[in-house]
């Protein structure tokens, strides 16, 4: 195992790096940015974790003796009652879930269509700006929706944007730095969105206990069989957490000049 003793390892970038096991000792992580990093099973002990923002799937998280994961779910629940309306377990259920994501992501792009264009391209903590998380839910509908359910090999449309961590896949678009209009990207949504409703519309419960067809050859996801509920699941969770997102940038957006 190497060793990295009295080092300064100050503004140290680490991309793609198999830390497993490592231990840290004594160290200074004051202002480290973690993005998109496995922390399971990591041991904390003697720690000072003062003004510490985590954003992400959160499980088994026992601080000082407490598990607090179910705290937090509850209080998510309890900010947002609708939240709980993203976890059904039948065909009624899901199309309910999705009537609830119409209704915000309208009143999403309306809220967005008050900033002048050129702030629709703006990051907000080096996060996706607004046009990019559109983008990215037409990549997500694409690979779980398209391909995973309805068997359509390769969905993709030019502008499709995969989450920054994905491995390069062959066939995959990924441009981070085109800027398509507004517009365009909105007329993508409609189209991916009004698929998500035809098949949640179509649902039925031997449907939805299925398994999806594993489809060979590059794409996302990976040629194995998934329960429909789970990509049903994982939709709605990717519109939920995303839309809050947007709304939290936006709120940034809005103090800034156009």
């Amino acid at each position: 195992m190497a060793e990295y003793v009295d080092k300064d390892l100050r503004e140290t970038r680490f991309e793609r790096v198999d830390l497993r096991g490592a231990q840290f000792r004594n160290s200074d992580l004051t202002g480290a940015v973690f993005r998109g990093a496995w922390l399971t099973g990591v041991v904390m002990r003697g720690v000072e974790l003062v003004d510490v923002e985590i954003h992400g799937e959160v499980g088994n998280l026992t601080i000082n003796g407490v598990d607090v994961a179910p705290l937090v779910e509850a209080e998510l629940d309890r900010r947002h009652p609708d939240r709980v309306k993203m976890r059904p377990a039948d065909p009624d259920g899901f199309r309910e879930a999705w009537n609830i994501l119409e209704r915000l992501w309208d009143g999403t792009v309306v809220r967005a269509r008050r900033l002048d264009p050129p702030l629709l391209h703006e990051s907000v903590g080096g996060e996706w700006s607004f046009v990019q998380t559109l983008r990215h839910l037409v990549f997500a509908t694409d690979a779980w929706i398209r391909r995973a359910i309805l068997g359509d090999p390769s969905p993709w449309d030019p502008l499709d944007l995969p989450w920054d961590e994905m491995p390069e896949t062959p066939g995959v678009p990924w441009d981070r730095t085109a800027q398509p209009s507004l517009d365009t990207v909105l007329a993508l949504r409609r189209d991916r969105m009004a698929t998500v409703r035809e098949v949640v519309d179509g649902l039925t419960v031997e449907s939805l206990a299925g398994h999806t067809n594993p489809l060979e050859g590059a794409g996302w996801p990976p040629p194995i069989s998934f329960p429909v509920r789970d990509v049903l699941l994982c939709v709605l969770n990717e519109e939920w957490q995303h839309r809050l997102y947007a709304e939290r940038d936006l709120a940034i957006l809005e103090t800034r000049p156009g």
